[in-house]
């Protein structure tokens, strides 16, 4: 049965999902909106891949399949801790007919709802990932030392797969493209990316060598030190607002910019 969903507004969009008996989704906690008096609401530590029960009889099965279970919830909760994500997440049923839930992201921009046929994931930026259908499963996804220390942002990934729908927003718009129509490779800052399909090939460079013009990029580009690349064929979804470049004008607008005139190694934040 496929998820009716529908997202709505502008410049701060929301998804208004509509269930059916027997259907279930999942939002991380702080993303759920509202929803009608028939829909449940259950929060649980563990996610779906992390929380179906085990099959089979006899207590000694059942007490190892318990033991299974809780150790499995044990370790994603300590995923989702050592990635910063909310440890909990809100599940939503409806009872006696078709109920409605809306959700929302805490950036103002956009959201895609995504669907999964069980052949290819997703991965998204941390934060990205705003609901699901419960036969989707969300997992931490951590890119090698090198990577994540060069690219601050490309350390933690949120990992879709399974069967289903995944709401996820990101600030500003979006923009999708392949790599493989801009030869198999494009270059983004690293703050830019909001979510690819798995084969995507996600990795982080040095902008320019340390030479003076690499220098010049890594001091006044405002880029910093690195950029993401992404290689392959399949989709991508950049945004064109970043959570640094907001911080930025907020702070600025508040009297407490300390960027100077560089805005990129010299950068400072505020907190």
């Amino acid at each position: 049965m496929t998820l009716r969903q529908e997202i709505v507004g502008s410049a701060m969009q929301m998804a208004v999902v509509s269930l059916q008996p027997g259907q279930s989704v999942y939002c991380e906690a702080g993303k759920f909106l509202f929803k009608t008096t028939n829909v449940t609401m259950e929060t649980r530590l563990g996610g779906p891949s992390g929380g179906r029960q085990p099959q089979g009889g006899g207590g000694g099965a059942g007490m190892g399949g318990m033991l299974r279970q809780a150790m499995g919830t044990a370790m994603q909760v300590g995923q989702r801790a050592l990635a910063g994500e909310s440890l909990a997440f809100q599940y939503f049923g409806a009872r006696g007919g078709e109920g409605t839930v809306g959700f929302a992201g805490v950036l103002p921009g956009e959201m895609r709802a995504l669907e999964l046929d069980g052949t290819r994931g997703w991965f998204a930026e941390k934060d990205a990932f705003v609901a699901a259908e419960s036969t989707v499963d969300f997992g931490i996804a951590f890119q090698g030392g090198r990577t994540g220390m060069k690219g601050g942002e490309g350390f933690v990934l949120e990992k879709f797969t399974g069967r289903g729908t995944v709401i996820i927003a990101g600030a500003g718009n979006f923009i999708d493209l392949d790599p493989a129509d801009f030869g198999g490779r494009i270059e983004v800052d690293t703050g830019c990316v909001v979510a690819f399909e798995d084969g995507i090939r996600y990795g982080v460079q040095r902008v320019g060598g340390l030479d003076r013009q690499g220098m010049m990029n890594a001091v006044f580009g405002g880029e910093g030190l690195s950029l993401a690349t992404l290689e392959g064929s399949g989709r991508v979804i950049l945004q064109s607002l970043t959570i640094e470049s907001l911080a930025g004008a907020l702070r600025k607008a508040q009297g407490g910019d300390k960027q100077g005139p560089t805005g990129g190694l010299f950068s400072t934040d505020a907190g």
